[in-house]
């Protein structure tokens, strides 16, 4: 028996890198159906040479992207192609946030914008980044990657975002020896077609990173409205001072969080966004996802 990492998932069959570097590809054991265990890139597992045997107690997980143990989730949104969204932007941070993954934003396709509307791209952000890392990328613009490569050392990273967002040719871009395939967008439907059809952990400038299945549609699954309250840095800082101690901010007088949006200190869109995800949450049916 041997300990190591889930690197990389296809067509049923695992490859799990040991203590030592070793790649070995193996299945799990038929019991784990019963038992509902479903591995995932990420997990640390025991295996021998034919099967995972046993998964052991994650840190953290995410259903999409499916992978176990991230340090930080890097969620990559485009500038322009597709347009910039910043409701797909919160919900990206409501999900990572409740998972409790430290989340950094960073802006691909830059070199699309004119000056005016990066700078206006950047203004509209700035509040945003008084909660989270930002940054601006291009791929054609070397010294804007330079950041990206020193957020990479020592985590487990993991690249997520809108399909057609950029994140295989930013990964491309970080290393040209991954080559990973990319695709244009999708002038009719303005989106990206998928070109990742699996999820594998990437060794790259000194930590392992999940370049995973692009996807447009966010689900909450398992979340409550009241798991909203902890997945917003900027109305946590404010909640102590509403009314009632379980403010949902939606409601209820005496809130401090719709009375910091009516003063302009919470942005209002981000606002008008949490007000979306919660009705979202309150009327979703159940479901019961496997772990």
């Amino acid at each position: 028996m041997a300990k190591g990492r889930i690197i990389k998932l296809i067509g049923g069959q695992y490859t799990v890198r040991d203590e030592m570097g070793k790649h070995t590809v193996v299945k799990p054991l038929g019991v784990f159906r019963h038992q509902a265990i479903a591995p995932k890139v990420g997990d640390l597992v025991i295996f021998d040479d034919d099967h995972i045997t046993e998964v052991l107690p994650r840190d953290n997980t995410l259903v999409r992207p499916p992978i176990a143990n991230v340090d930080q989730a890097i969620l990559i949104h485009s500038a322009k192609s597709p347009e910039f969204s910043f409701f797909l932007l919160d919900r990206f941070l409501t999900l990572v946030e409740f998972e409790q993954i430290r989340p950094v934003v960073i802006v691909t396709k830059i070199d699309l914008l004119q000056a005016e509307e990066l700078n206006d791209l950047k203004a509209s952000l700035s509040y945003y980044a008084s909660f989270y890392d930002v940054y601006y990328t291009s791929v054609h613009q070397v010294e804007s990657l330079e950041p990206v490569k020193q957020l990479l050392d020592g985590k487990v990273s993991v690249f997520a975002g809108q399909t057609g967002s950029g994140k295989s040719s930013l990964l491309n871009a970080l290393d040209i020896s991954l080559s990973i395939k990319t695709q244009e967008i999708s002038k009719a439907l303005g989106r990206g077609k998928h070109t990742t059809r699996h999820t594998e952990l990437l060794e790259l400038h000194g930590g392992l990173v999940a370049d995973t299945p692009g996807f447009s549609k966010l689900d909450f699954y398992d979340m409550e409205v009241e798991d909203l309250l902890a997945c917003y840095p900027d109305f946590l800082a404010l909640s102590e001072d509403c009314k009632f101690r379980m403010c949902l901010h939606i409601n209820e007088p005496g809130c401090a969080v719709k009375a910091a949006v009516k003063l302009g200190v919470v942005m209002k869109q981000r606002y008008d966004n949490y007000c979306l995800i919660h009705e979202e949450i309150k009327g979703q049916k159940k479901i019961y996802r496997k772990k």
